[in-house]
């Protein structure tokens, strides 16, 4: 049985959320990397698409070997020398099966989508063929955008953890992936090719391209990174023979050094999974990832009302309604273009769950509407869970405008939130605006936990607050 020790980045601060979903969805204890925003944990490699369907992991890479002390030697020189002599002792025969099995499971993904791409196209034709519906309608702008960057994708052999969709098919695709990965990593532990090849056409050999990518964090460290890339990649090409292409690449070497702790992986995601859900981008959309681990502080539970007041191009709510189907998602903005882009995205899941050839496509239980975040229409007390990403006051909106909305939102949060039971978990970068909202809104809102996150290079904060027993007010002055 090929096992594999898989190193997945997560957003900074929910590690811990992480390792609690692969201990709940894969049955697997995780490490948590002393490096933020990473963890570990041991697979079988049968069980690779299970791993690619996370949905809080960003990028996966398997683990050839870690380092917990590695001793750099002093001099710049000696200490890239010791890293390329380190290429020749690596474990690298599993990891390179590890990697060619995730490379044969994402070929046969995309090869199947084409498939059912193809059929359904085919059956649309029949149908206006033979006039059982009036014609084809011509597809709006915002839909012919939507097709034409699935069929892009398409045929990227990149994987794509799938949305919502009716539940018998989306187990005919877990149950033929896992098949499919059974049946690879089978196969693989019987062959002897050599790590690195790949078969062609007539068992012609193909020279694979690579790159080396080094992170490195620490102030000790007597070299850059690009040339701790460059030596390292150096020593790779010398030993597999690979050719060296920084763009057009098959195979990902990461080197990831942070301080004394060195871990050397083959990348298996080309494409960032927090990229799942979203085809309409505004400036300051959330990862996917991010809304996830959000959304999972707050602990739904079926039937709750969950409603984002300040959705933007609506990664919670589209997040929530994927992840938890038995809760109701309500998202809203007060910019039009934004409620656009949402619904935009809205209908793009929609169509990525047709297209996984049902004819009975249950739809999301989500709505969008456009409103105002300080006058919402709904009833007092009638919601379970808040969950949005607050203006920051950088990209949209303004640090002084804050200081009024803030304290007006978490109001009017506290209105439409159950007393007692309600919670909220909001994320803003503007912290001290924040606390000083929050300390005058203390009768309605208790903090509980606080985790701390980067949103894009900006240290952010994510704030779980309770819902007091307190009757919020009716009247709409605030300072």
């Amino acid at each position: 049985e090929l096992a594999a020790v898989i190193g997945a980045t997560v957003p900074t601060g929910f590690e811990q959320t992480a390792a609690e979903e692969v201990q709940e969805k894969l049955g697997s204890v995780s490490r948590i990397s002393k490096d933020r925003g990473k963890i570990y944990f041991e697979v079988p490699a049968q069980n690779l698409p299970q791993v690619h369907r996370l949905r809080s992991v960003d990028n996966l890479f398997v683990v050839v070997q870690e380092f917990k002390d590695y001793r750099f030697k002093e001099t710049k020189e000696d200490a890239l020398k010791d890293l390329e002599d380190l290429v020749k002792k690596l474990p690298w025969a599993d990891p390179m099966r590890v990697w060619e099995l995730n490379n044969s499971l994402k070929k046969k993904k995309a090869k199947r989508k084409k498939q059912h791409n193809l059929q359904s196209t085919a059956s649309k034709e029949k149908l206006s063929a033979e006039g059982g519906e009036e014609g084809r309608q011509q597809p709006e702008a915002g839909e012919q955008e939507d097709s034409a960057r699935e069929e892009s994708a398409g045929g990227q052999d990149t994987e794509e953890p799938q949305g919502v969709a009716p539940q018998n098919v989306e187990e005919e695709e877990e149950e033929e992936e896992e098949n499919d990965a059974k049946e690879e990593s089978q196969a693989g532990s019987g062959s002897e090719t050599k790590a690195g090849e790949a078969k062609r056409g007539e068992g012609d050999a193909k020279v694979l391209k690579f790159r080396v990518t080094c992170n490195r964090a620490g102030e000790k460290h007597s070299f850059t990174s690009n040339e701790a890339a460059r030596d390292f990649g150096g020593a790779v090409q010398e030993h597999f023979q690979w050719k060296a292409d920084m763009t057009n690449f098959d195979v990902e070497v990461l080197l990831n050094i942070h301080n004394n702790e060195v871990v050397v992986g083959i990348a298996l995601t080309e494409e960032s999974l927090h990229r799942r859900n979203i085809t309409h981008f505004g400036p300051t959309t959330l990862r996917s990832t991010l809304a996830y681990g959000m959304l999972r502080l707050c602990d739904p539970q079926p039937t709750d009302i969950i409603v984002d007041p300040m959705c933007g191009t609506g990664a919670i709510p589209i997040e929530g309604a994927t992840e938890w189907p038995s809760c109701y998602h309500i998202a809203g903005d007060n910019n039009p273009q934004a409620v656009k882009r949402a619904a935009n995205n809205i209908c793009s899941l929609l169509k990525k769950n047709e297209n996984k050839e049902s004819s009975t496509s249950l739809g999301i239980p989500l709505d969008i509407i456009q409103w105002d975040i300080c006058n919402l229409p709904l009833r007092t007390g009638s919601v379970d869970i808040i969950v949005s990403d607050m203006p920051f006051g950088k990209r949209i909106g303004s640090k002084k405008k804050n200081w009024d909305l803030y304290p007006a939102c978490l109001m009017e949060m506290g209105r439409i939130c159950t007393p007692g039971t309600g919670r909220a978990v909001l994320l803003t970068q503007d912290k001290k605006c924040f606390a000083k909202a929050l300390s005058r809104m203390g009768h309605i809102w208790r903090k509980g936990q606080t985790v701390w996150v980067n949103v894009g290079g900006l240290h952010a904060a994510v704030y779980l607050l309770k819902r007091t027993w307190e009757r919020a007010e009716e009247k709409r002055s605030f300072w």
